[in-house]
């Protein structure tokens, strides 16, 4: 994938269209069948950002390196997006269980509690301790 943008601010669809080779109706297109989602000025005018230009760059390498067309294109793109989503969520969840974990050992630990799964020492080998029933 080639980058072909300098990088902050935002870009007229003449620009866009000129810095990638395309026709402006071609973005028009993108931006209609929903792949792409310039914001507008004051004057109902294009800007596409830098986010939009690497949206932009990834659709173009589908469509003209893969062959995909534009229905495949909005399938991938939904799928990407889910993806990062479901990444998010675990990054939160994986989190959350770290915190979890965490604290209930301290808890343990300040309550002067005996954990009922012991920690192995860092090196050497595993000692299993049986305990004798006292009769």
């Amino acid at each position: 994938m080639v980058t072909k943008r300098k990088k902050q601010g935002t870009y007229m669809i003449s620009v866009v269209a000129d810095m990638y080779s395309i026709h402006p109706q071609t973005l028009r297109l993108y931006e209609r069948e929903g792949l792409l989602r310039p914001s507008r000025s004051d004057g109902n005018t294009r800007l596409y950002t830098d986010e939009d230009l690497e949206r932009l760059e990834f659709i173009l390498n589908l469509a003209r390196d893969l062959g995909v067309n534009i229905a495949g294109i909005a399938i991938v793109l939904q799928m990407r997006e889910r993806m990062e989503a479901m990444n998010a969520q675990m990054g939160d969840f994986v989190e959350y269980v770290r915190t979890e974990m965490l604290g209930r050992m301290q808890q343990t630990q300040q309550a002067g509690l005996v954990p009922l799964v012991p920690r192995r020492p860092a090196s050497g080998p595993v000692i299993v301790v049986k305990q004798t029933k006292k009769k």
